[in-house]
């Protein structure tokens, strides 16, 4: 966990050291909302690829900062859904999926492009919740938990992203890059070797308070 703290803390800092550097007058304009949406995740080993990919979800809250110009912060706290599937085929077809829940918690600058377009730069530190593995095929169908201890409890990255306003909705796509191997015990190295999280979003966020 002093990774993922020490992490989160260098992103807030160099955060907030860029708006303080911008004018002192300037005012901030504050809304926070909720934002869900689908997940498309997979465990890569050294390139990221799209095959083997689990469909999951994510669900939280959102807090942004604006000051008047063209950079703000925003910051959200997620649970969020990643892992992966693996298929076999052959003379013995099964189908495995590794389920893994999380806590996210993205510190992103946002850069304003006109009135309703906002890209969204920064990382993220997460905290794992709890992992199982589902199973079907020639070999039988069901699921087990796997023991926490097995993997990291920690995980960070980097995350970019685009949204659009409309109104107080906003819709957009992110893509999250982790940089983290998750095995920690020697039986989830030898399963799982150098895997890191990669996680493709899909969103919507609906602000319910501003100023």
């Amino acid at each position: 966990m002093k990774y993922t703290k020490m992490f989160t803390l260098l992103c807030s800092a160099l955060l907030l050291n860029i708006l303080l550097q911008q004018e002192v007058s300037a005012q901030i304009t504050t809304k926070a909302g909720i934002k869900g949406g689908l997940n498309v995740s997979n465990l890569y080993l050294d390139d990221v690829s799209d095959e083997n990919a689990r469909i999951g979800t994510h669900i939280g809250l959102f807090a942004n900062f604006s000051p008047a110009g063209a950079l703000g912060f925003q910051t959200e706290l997620l649970f969020s859904t990643k892992g992966s599937v693996a298929q076999y085929d052959g003379v013995i077809n099964q189908e495995v999926k590794y389920n893994l829940s999380y806590l996210d918690l993205p510190v992103l600058a946002v850069f304003k492009v006109g009135e309703t377009v906002e890209i969204h730069a920064g990382g993220y530190a997460s905290y794992l919740l709890a992992a199982n593995i589902s199973y079907q095929g020639d070999l039988g169908n069901g699921s087990d938990d796997i023991d926490k201890d097995n993997l990291k409890s920690y995980d960070y990255g980097l995350a970019l992203g685009v949204g659009i306003n409309v109104g107080p909705v906003q819709i957009g796509a992110r893509y999250n890059y982790g940089l983290v191997e998750i095995a920690e015990s020697d039986n989830a190295k030898a399963l799982l070797g150098n895997s890191k999280n990669s996680c493709a979003q899909l969103f919507a966020a609906f602000a319910f308070r501003g100023k």
